[in-house]
């Protein structure tokens, strides 16, 4: 008799985003006679810069020929990409990472995911509330937590509550987990972590053996010069956490997928004996035996991203979406909402009115204003009561949805 993984009737509901399509499908299909305006799940609008697409073709091309076809590649990704990626995104901020503690994928949502397969089913895990979902799902169908409370909390996580009294920004955890996700620029609240802040989470990690999970793709859209762009910014990081990046976000590749981890070899696991094991060691196994690696075309298009024009044409593309979230933070509070995020992070978090529900506020929003948005209850309990809006909207659409928001209001 076949028999199920039981861990994933645990989860009590669909996946967020997949949900709020439905709603917003149902809606349309009744309603054929309104323009819908999506602005709730983070996916981009703007096309591949110029000279992504230039090198995407280049690399199809030389998949036409035979002298130039590429077979299966590196697991881990080609060197010209993870020495690209290494010295621009770590080396030229000062940061000891080489290219072989970097490893290609096709996502961080994957990967974010994935990573706990490679450490004991009785570790304990951490996250942020509200969080992106992936985090708390992926631990409960691997079987490291009991069943969901009538608070909204699984037995066997330890949230971590981000409110607007702590600033969305966590208080160290007074239960000691293993590991601890972090994502800043956060996704939803659209709040940025200091150095100070993140030397608190590091030391903490350190002090306690916990390996800090540490979710970074939004760091292209810090403008501010005194926020780090990667842990690694911080003494000791290197020994204590593994970084998860994204081009999804940064240069638009949604659906063209590509992404990376990044684990140095100071970063060590243990053994029921105690005895030390490089986590970069276990990664690479796991990655070699269930990954054959990002197609060529897709990594030869990330890497034209680092070349001189490459950086020029993304940074418009993040420069539009930041515009895109000033508009919306400021249309927002002249509607008279309490507004968080949208400075360093793409995402607007916003506190609804009266006390309304995060669902309640969503279905009368597509209702009465056509617009979507995503309930901040979808991110875990403390969430309830906050909406998110996402930068990643054509402009007309942005400016016209906010109109629609300010009549709504």
């Amino acid at each position: 008799m076949a028999r199920i993984n039981e861990h994933y009737l645990k989860l009590q509901a669909g996946y967020l985003f997949p949900e709020i399509g439905r709603r917003v499908r149902e809606f349309a299909e009744a309603n054929p006679d309104k323009k819908v305006i999506r602005m709730g799940i983070g996916d981009v609008t703007q096309p591949l810069v110029p000279t992504v697409v230039k090198a995407f073709h280049e690399g199809v091309d030389e998949m036409a020929k035979g002298s130039t076809f590429k077979g299966y590649g590196p697991e881990q990704g080609y060197e010209f990409l993870r020495q690209a990626i290494a010295e621009n995104d770590y080396q030229a901020l000062g940061v000891n990472i080489k290219a072989d503690d970097i490893f290609v994928s096709d996502g961080s949502k994957c990967d974010t995911g994935n990573i706990q397969e490679i450490f004991g089913s009785d570790t304990k895990i951490a996250v942020g509330d509200p969080v992106y979902p992936v985090y708390v799902d992926t631990t409960v169908m691997s079987g490291k937590t009991g069943t969901i409370g009538a608070n909204g909390y699984f037995e066997g996580i330890i949230y971590m509550p981000c409110t607007e009294a702590n600033g969305f920004i966590p208080e160290l955890p007074t239960e000691t987990p293993d590991l601890i996700f972090l994502c800043y620029p956060n996704n939803p609240t659209g709040t940025v972590a200091s150095k100070k802040e993140l030397k608190k989470w590091v030391d903490y990690a350190l002090a306690n053996n916990c390996i800090i999970l540490y979710d970074a793709a939004y760091f292209a859209f810090i403008t501010d010069p005194e926020i780090p762009r990667t842990i690694y910014q911080i003494p000791g990081a290197e020994k204590c956490a593994i970084e998860f990046r994204s081009f999804s976000k940064t240069a638009g590749f949604t659906g063209t997928r590509c992404a990376f981890v990044v684990i140095p070899e100071g970063v060590v696991a243990y053994d029921p004996e105690g005895n030390a094991h490089p986590v970069r060691r276990l990664w690479n196994r796991r990655h070699t035996t269930k990954f054959n690696g990002v197609s060529y075309p897709v990594q030869k298009a990330a890497a034209a991203i680092y070349t001189e024009e490459g950086k020029k044409e993304v940074q418009a593309v993040i420069d539009y979406y930041m515009e895109n979230a000033k508009i919306m933070r400021a249309s927002l509070e002249e509607a008279g909402y309490t507004v968080f995020g949208g400075v360093n992070a793409p995402y607007v978090w916003v506190k609804t009115k009266g006390g309304m529900k995060s669902w309640d506020f969503f279905d009368k929003l597509l209702n009465e204003a056509n617009v979507v948005g995503t309930p901040g209850s979808g991110f875990g309990p403390s969430g309830e009561g906050y909406f998110r809006f996402s930068a990643f909207a054509d402009r007309e659409n942005v400016i016209e949805a906010m109109e629609r928001v300010k009549k709504f209001a």
